[in-house]
């Protein structure tokens, strides 16, 4: 092997120990596979050109250029959720365990990528830096071009927005497995006194259906208003669905397949043996992974 080929070889290398990392940032920040699929790639069509002796860091070059690249991206895609039909989730990630990538074990719940969608680009990719990937101001402030004193003040106010709804439950399958059963035979058979000792007083419900499909366009808050909802539902619920336990985004839910084809991804938030809160993916054109 050349020493140009060993080289090229070894870029590769270090680029695919760091590829998982990449992807989970720009999942994190845009909330689509294929736009953090593409982001990745570009990262990696900038390093394969890169001058790599000047790079001091691989990791940190790799992240500034993949953050950059986010940062552009989500600014051109909120034209488009300005004008989303209903509440924007991002597309699920279905999984048989939680904790199966570590690079996407924490933090990618839909809950708390509901509540980034609060967060401006920087703002969002901040937060992100500090909180979930643990780089420290100084290298914040360098990958955004900005003063260590703002790169402070951004993640602060962030954090602000985003912490006091960031809530963790311990994974304990077989509850969660127990308590999405409860869920579908609730459902199933319109038990309205069931279905209101499922939620938690003030659960949420909330669906994104992009106007393509039937869901409700707000957030549904209670759980009277919860099991009213289901309840008046129930009878509309089409025919021919298979519906199998999966974690969502690390969350316990439901993958729903209509005549094979997928229908809607179902995410619990729950609080002990209740759910606090749902979230249901139903544009088809966000559950192609489910294929």
């Amino acid at each position: 092997m050349s020493e140009t080929n060993f080289a090229v070889d070894q870029y590769v290398r270090e680029f695919e120990q760091h590829r998982g990392r990449l992807f989970g940032l720009a999942y994190r920040m845009l909330g689509l596979r294929a736009e953090a699929e593409d982001i990745v790639q570009e990262t990696y069509l900038r390093w394969h050109a890169a001058d790599h002796e000047t790079v001091r860091s691989t990791e940190a070059w790799l992240v500034t250029v993949a953050t950059r690249l986010s940062i552009d991206r989500l600014r051109a895609l909120q034209a488009d959720r300005v004008s989303y039909v209903g509440e924007w989730l991002p597309e699920p990630i279905v999984d048989d365990r939680p904790d199966r990538n570590s690079d996407l074990r924490d933090d990618i719940s839909l809950a708390f990528m509901h509540v980034l969608e609060r967060l401006g680009p920087e703002e969002r990719a901040a937060f992100l830096l500090h909180e979930v990937l643990d780089t420290d101001y100084p290298e914040i402030a360098r990958i955004l071009n900005k003063s260590e004193s703002a790169v402070r003040q951004t993640v602060h106010r962030a954090r602000e927005r985003v912490g006091k709804d960031r809530r963790r439950f311990e994974v304990d399958e077989a509850q969660h497995r127990a308590l999405v059963g409860r869920f579908v035979d609730a459902v199933t058979r319109a038990d309205e006194s069931a279905l209101m000792a499922l939620f938690t007083e003030n659960a949420t419900w909330t669906a994104d259906g992009g106007g393509k499909v039937a869901a409700t366009i707000n957030v549904l808050h209670g759980n009277a208003i919860l099991t009213k909802f289901l309840v008046g539902i129930r009878n509309k619920i089409p025919t021919g669905l298979a519906m199998n336990f999966a974690y969502i985004n690390g969350m316990p839910g439901l993958e729903i397949y209509r005549d094979g084809r997928p229908f809607a991804a179902y995410a619990f938030e729950a609080d002990g043996d209740k759910i606090s809160g749902v979230y249901a993916v139903l544009n088809p054109d966000k559950l192609q992974g489910m294929n």
